[in-house]
C-alpha cells in the first residue's frame, strides 16, 4: 500500500529514487553515528583514545534521540549498543543497556529540552553522561567479578560531558542540513 499523506493535494508518486531519499534521511542519525564510533577506532595516535569510543557513542545517541527521535528508534539504539560493546571490548549487554536508559530519559524530556537552547541541553546531559559512566563501570566490576578502578568511571564522566559540546555543534549543523524523510 503507498504511503498516504494526511493533508489533501497532489503529492509526487513514490518512485525508487524518492523512497531511497527517504530511507536515507531516516537512516542519517543512526548511520551518522557508526560513522562516529568508527572514527574513534582509527589509530591516530591519542592518547586514551580507546575511551573515547562510550562518550561519543552516548553524546551522539543523546543528541539525535532528542532532535530526531522518529529516526533513533530502540532497535537502532540497540544495534549500536551492540557495536559499542563490540568494538569497546565490553561485556555484551553493557553498552545496550546503558544507551537504551539514555535514549528513554532522552525521549522522555524531549518534548522540555528540544525548546531550550544549547546550554539547558547541556545541564541536562550532565547527569545523564555522569550515570552513564558509573552503571557501565557498576556493571562491568559485576560481570567481570574483578575491582576496577572508579577513577576510570570518574574519567568517563567528566569526558563524555566536556566531548558534548565539541560534539554537539557539528551534530546540530547537520541537523539542520539534512532535513527530516518528511519534510523533503
Amino acid at each position: 500500500m503507498p504511503f498516504r499523506h494526511r493533508n489533501p493535494g497532489i503529492r509526487p508518486r513514490l518512485t525508487f529514487g524518492l523512497r531511497l531519499d527517504r530511507a536515507a534521511r531516516a537512516g542519517f542519525p543512526a548511520t551518522c553515528t557508526v560513522l562516529t564510533m568508527l572514527l574513534t577506532q582509527v589509530p591516530f595516535g591519542i592518547p586514551g583514545q580507546a575511551v573515547m569510543l562510550p562518550a561519543v557513542t552516548l553524546v551522539c545517541v543523546w543528541f539525535w534521540s532528542l532532535f530526531r527521535p522518529a529516526a533513533m528508534p530502540p532497535a537502532a539504539v540497540f544495534g549500536i549498543g551492540l557495536l559499542l560493546d563490540l568494538l569497546g571490548y565490553m561485556p555484551l549487554g553493557v553498552g545496550v543497556l546503558v544507551l537504551l536508559l539514555a535514549h528513554g530519559i532522552a525521549r522522555r524530556g524531549r518534548r522540555f529540552l528540544s525548546q531550550q537552547g544549547f546550554a539547558m541541553n547541556w545541564l541536562a546531559f550532565v547527569p545523564v553522561g555522569a550515570g552513564a559512566a558509573l552503571l557501565s563501570w557498576a556493571l562491568v566490576v559485576a560481570l567481570t567479578i574483578r575491582l576496577l578502578s572508579p577513577g576510570m568511571a570518574l574519567f568517563q564522566a567528566v569526558l563524555t560531558v566536556a566531548l558534548y559540546p565539541v560534539l554537539a555543534i557539528p551534530l546540530a549543523w547537520a541537523h539542520r542540513a539534512v532535513p527530516e524523510a518528511d519534510a523533503a
